[in-house]
């Protein structure tokens, strides 16, 4: 079995809509053989808590005028280090980058199939990595502290 054309309609206007709002490390796998519940996970990540919010809420903005979707249950919401969209068609995981390093959600579903994205998710891998070296890096520049 794999994913139905409505659920890579969902997928690639979820992606576009994390994408637009700078998510990080954008990937979809294609579910359908290992899971009887959904078709298909689309992972995202941004580096804090404000901006996971605010991909989510263009996901579903996105979803929900473009598509006519409504996610059946949302959850995490609370600490928005790790929201949980379902669709039941598909399932939208965006984590803080700490969470996603953590608990590696690509590891689990590397045996699936990956799912061809819009050029602007793809765009989006490494970004992670990117965002912490340069993190790194000005932290490297400030000031000591030191008198």
């Amino acid at each position: 079995m794999t994913a139905t054309d409505r659920s890579l309609e969902l997928i690639n206007t979820a992606a576009q809509a994390a994408a637009d709002k700078l998510a990080h490390d954008v990937i979809a796998y294609d579910v359908s053989d290992v899971l009887s519940i959904t078709d298909a996970f689309l992972l995202a990540s941004a580096p804090n808590d404000r901006q996971v919010k605010a991909i989510v809420d263009e996901i579903e903005e996105r979803l929900l005028k473009e598509l006519g979707a409504k996610p059946v249950r949302r959850e995490g919401d609370r600490d928005s280090r790790w929201i949980l969209l379902d669709y039941v068609d598909i399932v939208v995981h965006v984590q803080h980058s700490e969470e996603r390093v953590f608990y590696a959600l690509e590891r689990l579903w590397k045996d699936c199939p990956e799912l061809e994205l819009p050029a602007d998710a793809k765009a989006t891998r490494g970004k992670a990595e990117e965002h912490a070296k340069a993190q790194a890096a000005e932290a490297d520049q400030e000031p000591g502290g030191e008198w």
